[in-house]
């Protein structure tokens, strides 16, 4: 159910669900320059593929002109054969050796044609990593008999390594890149991959503690990649911090996401206790200091009474996640403290005659309290 939501709401953010089922969908969707209202009803197992489309006999038209592309698309590739050529013996005999110099304990998975080849390592906390090394190959291609059903035929030939480089795949915040001689191997690979490690060790463990200390609120899985965290405070506020990898004890960039009266106050003891900021304390505790507060734990929030505490459905949409983004514009009237989607407080106030825009901010009442509420649109228009 949340993967078909999922795919849904992010190719189409402006289908909105119809009911909690998620079995209905209404909205509109652009196809060659105009908008068209949609309707989806999927089944009780909300497969996609059984879904029913109700829509304008033009975008009927439209749809099926694409549906003749696919087809063609798909009876094209159908006629393509990808063979590899596998590699010598001598290549495999000399990639096994580099295999066994790294350590076999260290090796996850190997190709069959030894093009790709994944290994792990731990760092010194404790965390596992993984690299895939994958073996450039220079292409050969040799066309059949054009009357022939088989079309043609691509060969692959492992011929460039170990002259050139391999391409290194890592979860890593800051670009790898690997120093290559035509006499390096996989035991050379794997040290610098070792030592890039050691390096980012401080920032895991920066990243770690915030974790497994706060409520994270995005990324929900955060991948060794991620630089950012946005954290909940309470009173359904938020602060987002960027943290530098290479200097994950700094000051990171921070931004306050909520109602006024929440985040202002946490402005103003930002930019007046920046002084106690120290760079040899933890990212964590140099925020608690300077902000002078105590991170919530997920199990508190959740458990509190006071709903205002932190809501995390939209008001409007009834859903957590809608196109990969939670609710974060806020009612600023302190009794409310609704949280919303951008996109489903935009659509609201569009429609309604009172709602008013200047440049890229609306102004309207907030559907739950009817007090005036602000939305400031980013970037671009949703």
């Amino acid at each position: 159910m949340a993967d078909t939501e999922a795919n849904l709401l992010r190719h189409f953010p402006l289908l909105l669900p119809q009911n909690r089922e998620k079995t209905v969908y209404e909205g509109f969707i652009s196809a060659q320059g105009s908008d068209f209202y949609l309707r989806i009803v999927l089944p009780k197992d909300l497969q996609l593929k059984k879904a029913r489309l109700l829509c304008s006999w033009q975008l009927k038209n439209i749809l099926n002109e694409y549906h003749q592309v696919v087809q063609q698309e798909v009876a094209l590739k159908n006629k393509q054969e990808f063979c590899v050529q596998p590699p010598s013996c001598s290549f495999c005999k000399d990639l096994l050796t580099e295999i066994g110099a790294v350590g076999w304990d260290k090796l996850t998975c190997v190709d069959s044609s030894f093009s790709t080849i994944k290994l792990k390592a731990d760092d010194a906390s404790g965390r596992k990593h993984l690299i895939t090394v994958k073996l450039k190959a220079k292409d050969h291609s040799s066309s059949m008999d054009a009357d022939s059903d088989a079309g043609m035929t691509h060969f692959h030939a492992l011929s460039q390594y170990p002259v050139e480089p391999p391409d290194c795949i890592v979860d890593f915040p800051v670009p790898f890149s690997v120093s290559w001689t035509p006499q390096s191997s996989l035991v050379n690979v794997y040290n610098q991959f070792l030592a890039a490690l050691e390096t980012l060790k401080a920032f895991w463990d920066v990243m770690d503690e915030i974790d497994e200390k706060t409520w994270v609120l995005e990324p929900e899985k955060p991948p060794r990649s991620a630089t950012s965290r946005r954290i909940a405070l309470g009173n359904n506020a938020s602060i987002n911090i960027e943290v530098d990898p290479r200097h994950p004890t700094m000051l990171p960039e921070v931004c306050f996401l909520g109602a006024d009266h929440v985040t202002k106050p946490l402005g103003l003891k930002l930019r007046g206790n920046i002084h106690l900021w120290d760079p040899e304390n933890s990212l964590l505790q140099n925020l608690k200091d300077v902000l002078e507060i105590d991170f919530p734990a997920r199990t508190i929030l959740e458990e509190s009474e006071n709903k205002l505490d932190f809501g995390m459905d939209c008001g409007i949409c009834y859903a957590r996640h809608l196109n990969g983004a939670i609710p974060d514009q806020v009612c600023n009237n302190p009794q409310c403290g609704q949280p919303f989607h951008q996109i489903c407080l935009y659509e609201w106030l569009r429609g309604l005659s009172t709602s008013r825009q200047s440049f890229n901010v609306f102004f309207g009442d907030c559907p739950y309290c009817s007090k005036p509420i602000t939305l400031k649109m980013s970037g671009r228009k949703p």
